[in-house]
């Protein structure tokens, strides 16, 4: 891992759903270490048995919430689990054990795993207003 190490101990004193995603926003670096021609490599990784062990305990740890933010159930659409830093060929060559570890993982739905690489909030779920007892107003 290169550059600034994304923890989930860091990322879980993080109470809002905006501080998270400010978190671990990597502003259009998604480009930065692709696979390219090589993607046969990610494949074969994220069908391992072993990436669907980590994948199932993090969906677990976050309560199958968005960024692991209670209020923010995933109920449609994948669940996907990104790595809060990115992985490279050589990390998956090399067996990394960091790229299994939970410490490194986060719950996100697609839009907001989008909006993390893209680095826009325009890209995240629209925000619902709470209700509140007496709140008459519909929306």
């Amino acid at each position: 891992m290169m550059g600034r190490i994304r923890r989930y101990r860091e990322l879980e004193r993080l109470e809002t759903f905006e501080e998270r995603f400010d978190y671990l926003m990597l502003a259009g670096q998604v480009g930065l270490a692709t696979f390219g021609f090589d993607r046969w490599m990610n494949q074969r990784f994220y069908t391992s048995q072993e990436w669907k062990w980590a994948r199932n305990a993090v969906i677990l740890r976050d309560r199958g919430c968005d960024l692991g933010v209670p209020g923010y159930e995933l109920h449609f659409g994948p669940l996907l689990i990104h790595h809060m830093n990115p992985i490279t060929e050589l990390d998956l060559l090399s067996g990394e054990d960091w790229i299994l570890d939970p410490e490194f993982l986060i719950t996100t739905s697609r839009r907001t795993h989008n909006a993390i690489h893209y680095g826009s909030k325009e890209l995240l779920p629209p925000v619902v207003a709470a209700r509140r007892p007496g709140d008459t107003n519909l929306w």
